[in-house]
């Protein structure tokens, strides 16, 4: 079986949520992210709704790495686009000097404008501080976005 295909065997088995963290954008992925392909990750994401429309799916972004602010809201459209449910926004600490350099922490101000802009773009969920970590609260994040998702279908319906 090829490595490519091997997602299928995890979203067949209809776990909870499917995670693959996007990590960085485009622009450092080859630096932060060597031997991973940025739109590969997007269509790892999407094609996972394609054979499971209802699986909640998630993703999580790093943050001072270097990146633009422009650059963190086109990766947002990327994985809206991907029909990604959740996003957490995490600070990138960086865990030896053999990684990618820390360029700058963010503020909490700066964790609460992306989170805002990332819920505007209709996220189900997005965790989005400092100390944000992709399983961090994982049981609790469930229950909220299984609740959202039926917030969001009954507003639909309404409309």
């Amino acid at each position: 079986m090829r490595k490519g295909d091997a997602f299928k065997i995890v979203v067949k088995a209809k776990p909870d949520v499917f995670n693959h963290n996007i990590e960085t954008v485009p622009s450092l992925y080859r630096q932060v992210r060597p031997g991973s392909r940025y739109f590969a990750s997007l269509e790892l994401l999407k094609n996972t709704k394609v054979i499971d429309k209802n699986i909640f799916t998630k993703s999580g972004l790093m943050v001072g790495l270097g990146e633009k602010k422009d650059e963190i809201i086109q990766v947002m459209d990327d994985l809206k686009a991907a029909n990604v449910d959740f996003l957490t926004i995490g600070q990138y600490l960086q865990p030896s000097v053999k990684h990618h350099p820390l360029d700058r922490y963010y503020t909490p101000e700066e964790f609460d404008e992306l989170k805002s802009i990332a819920i505007s773009k209709g996220f189900l969920l997005v965790s989005s501080t400092p100390l944000t970590r992709s399983s961090y609260h994982a049981d609790e994040d469930f229950a909220v976005l299984k609740e959202n998702r039926i917030n969001q279908t009954n507003a639909q319906s309404i409309s």
